[in-house]
């Protein structure tokens, strides 16, 4: 038999209105790693194996809970809610639905946000790694959540963590916390190896100095929540809002040669023709995919200098560009 035993009576009284059955996953899913990848995979083979045919249900905290019990300790974004969906919906999930901790979800006791769950999305299973919480203080665990899908009626599935081999050759645990580490050491190829695609950030183009029209190489000025890389120059893809794919040259850093210290992140999309429409306004949505370290930021002597460089840049990224992936092997190249 495809489907799996209930248990019998309980206090808890279930919807009266019928629902379809999910598999759910309730978590952060920040930058959605290879144990997320994980996570969902395990979900899918559950719900293929249910008579019910339930849907695959994934609950992305969005914020990060600590911006709002501790800002001062919230970890630094990986990724947009946006991106988090298209990535946890590419994984396997049927439905992504946002959990906003400012909504006073987090005051509710580890029960009744079980039971919120219950009577909204009627589980058969829920999928979480060991060290899943839940619940006001965090008091719920993978014990208190079997505990109640004893008299709830759904079953709990324990995914061990996956791991990641980086290009030393490594196994490490995958983990958002490793991948913010890498990527603030620039370190954005075995970032993609953790993340099982390269690393992205999601933002909209602003006005910045303009330096780089005068220099002849015209860039888009990022402003974005994610966590950029740590200073360098990369090679990587720039997606706009109409789904076209440019190879880009992407600077991270505070331009040394200019005496600035404020970080931004420029990206000349290389043979894109919009950086010639004067009237084009600032505000549209781009994202940027690191595929490769390139250099450190340097100050040149001179504007010369600086520009030669910049072309050798151009043309570095153009070459890594030609190496087309799927995935994380190719930026692992």
């Amino acid at each position: 038999m495809n489907g799996w035993p209930t248990p019998g009576l309980a206090p808890y009284a279930p919807p009266l209105r019928m629902k379809r059955r999910t598999v759910l996953l309730v978590g952060n899913f920040d930058g959605v790693h290879a144990g997320h990848v994980a996570l969902l995979t395990r979900a899918r083979a559950l719900a293929a194996a249910h008579a019910d045919s339930p849907s695959v249900v994934a609950m992305a905290f969005c914020p990060h809970p600590l911006r709002v019990l501790a800002p001062g300790r919230a970890p630094a974004q990986l990724s947009t809610f946006a991106q988090r969906e298209r990535a946890l919906r590419a994984a396997g999930a049927d439905e992504v639905v946002r959990l906003d901790p400012s909504s006073g979800i987090l005051e509710r006791s580890a029960e009744e946000f079980v039971d919120d769950l219950v009577r909204e999305h009627a589980p058969v299973a829920f999928v979480e790694g060991a060290d899943f919480h839940f619940g006001k203080g965090r008091r719920g665990n993978i014990d208190t959540l079997r505990e109640l899908g004893e008299t709830r009626g759904f079953r709990v599935e324990v995914v061990p963590p996956a791991t990641a081999r980086l290009c030393d050759s490594r196994e490490v645990p995958a983990s958002s916390t490793l991948v913010r580490w890498l990527v603030s050491h620039g370190r954005v190829a075995d970032a993609a190896r953790v993340l099982t695609r390269p690393y992205a950030i999601e933002g909209s183009v602003v006005r910045g100095a303009r330096r780089g029209r005068e220099l002849g190489v015209p860039t888009a000025n990022i402003a974005t929540e994610c966590l950029p890389p740590g200073q360098g120059v990369y090679a990587g893809r720039a997606t706009l809002a109409d789904g076209s794919t440019h190879p880009a040259a992407i600077s991270v850093g505070t331009n040394p040669t200019f005496g600035e210290h404020a970080l931004s992140v420029e990206a000349h999309l290389i043979g894109w023709k919009g950086f010639a429409d004067e009237s084009r306004e600032y505000g549209w949505a781009i994202e940027l995919a690191f595929d490769a370290w390139l250099r450190d930021q340097l100050r040149f002597e001179s504007i010369e200098t600086l520009k030669d460089q910049m072309w050798r840049d151009i043309a570095r990224a153009e070459q890594l560009a030609g190496h087309a992936h799927a995935g994380a092997s190719g930026a692992n190249a």
